[in-house]
């Protein structure tokens, strides 16, 4: 029999690293430092739980269904906040482009589901998009069990991708680009430019521009990332993803966003009631509550994200004489080049059980053509801190293979 959708789509490579873990026992001395997976480890802050536990007990709507596209509340404070970071100018003049609305925003169990909806809603079997290399890895899976093409987009070694050079990959059959900035799993932020070039290519063709913006909140830059939210007809090719799950410590709730058209959110919505009917009653309100109540919080955790992506910077300088290079570092992630005359899935594996690190190796973000996968590890540094990252940095520079 030929094979099924999900048994010719790679294995999740998360849930494939932390096997390499079986049978390992850590020394007391060189504890397992993980930097597999970009979520935090640690629960919302305790105000949070506190209102969590209060509406569990205390409210039976949040027990029940609701509605597909999301929570009514939520959906419009989303729409009011990225009115006010991509719109809203800095002084009290009037706002002359046209503000995004709740008929804008659907509510998702997730960014991943999110990705997925827009794909569902998008493409059929044997369309294509467009994905910069190295690209996230459950991006690719979806469109693999879509069976829509990946068509990889390389970058260079500033590991941003070429609008032009996009251009000349599109085809008849070419659905969307797919961008998810800061990246994952490079690191780098996308300047606003490039992403205005990209829309602006999206658009000629009459194709849709889907960007990831999860780690959003995380970005060195206090500026808003991009305009496009001030283009008139944005929504006719934006797609925008965003996650709550992240920037609250929420990634066990599930709770995601998209902007885009109206029309579009009529198609996501009959992916959304056949998969989970509704997002988590739960996480919405936790997602909503945040919104109100944790904005100085948030700033916090943005500048410890900030400090231990500092501290990775300031760790390199031991690592490069030995041979690494830093060639990605942003948001939770840091994109490292080996020296090692091994491909970089055998670096990562030996650096479990000779290093106590679990690492991903670049070819999980790679096509198998792609020579750059086996030369690339990454690093997810959201659970770890100064002291632990630069652990990891000392750990990186006794390693010979």
């Amino acid at each position: 029999m030929p094979q099924t959708r999900t048994q010719s789509t790679f294995a999740a490579p998360i849930v494939e690293a932390r096997k390499w873990l079986d049978g390992v026992t850590f020394p007391q001395d060189q504890p397992l430092i993980n930097l597999s997976q970009a979520a935090p480890v640690a629960p919302p802050p305790r105000p949070m739980r506190e209102f969590l536990a209060q509406i569990i007990t205390d409210e039976p709507d949040v027990h029940l269904y609701g509605e597909v596209l999301g929570l009514p509340a939520l959906r419009e404070a989303l729409a009011r906040e990225i009115t006010r970071l991509y719109i809203a100018p800095p002084s009290d003049e009037p706002i002359t482009t046209s503000a995004v609305t709740a008929a804008n925003i659907a509510i998702t169990s997730g960014c991943n589901q999110a990705f997925a909806a827009a794909l569902t809603a998008l493409t059929n079997e044997g369309d294509e998009v467009l994905l910069p290399t190295p690209w996230y890895f459950n991006h690719k899976m979806y469109m693999d069990m879509m069976g829509v093409r990946a068509i990889a987009m390389p970058t260079g070694p500033d590991l941003l991708p070429d609008a032009a050079q996009a251009a000349t990959l599109i085809t008849p059959r070419t659905r969307a680009i797919a961008l998810v900035s800061p990246n994952n799993p490079a690191g780098v932020e996308y300047p606003p430019e490039l992403i205005a070039a990209f829309f602006d290519l999206a658009q000629a063709h009459g194709i849709r521009l889907i960007l990831d913006e999860t780690y959003r909140d995380f970005l060195s830059v206090e500026t808003a990332p991009h305009a496009l939210f001030q283009r008139d007809n944005w929504a006719e090719t934006l797609v925008h993803l965003y996650s709550f799950s992240k920037s609250y410590r929420l990634t066990g709730h599930r709770v995601g966003a998209i902007a885009t058209s109206p029309d579009l959110l009529l198609e996501i919505e009959k992916f959304l009631d056949t998969v989970t009917i509704c997002p988590s009653q739960i996480g919405q309100r936790a997602a909503l509550w945040g919104m109100q109540n944790l904005k100085p919080w948030l700033a916090g955790e943005r500048l410890e994200i900030l400090d231990r992506r500092a501290a990775i910077a300031e760790g390199m300088a031991g690592l490069t004489p030995r041979g690494w290079r830093l060639k990605g570092l942003g948001a939770y992630f840091a994109y490292i080049e080996h020296p090692f005359d091994l491909p970089s899935d055998v670096v990562a594996r030996r650096l479990v059980s000779e290093a106590s690190l679990l690492v991903l190796p670049a070819t999980m973000f790679t096509p198998s053509t792609d020579d750059s996968g086996a030369r690339h590890l990454r690093l997810a540094f959201a659970n770890a801190d100064r002291d632990g990252l630069a652990t990891v940095m000392a750990r990186l520079a006794q390693v010979t293979f």
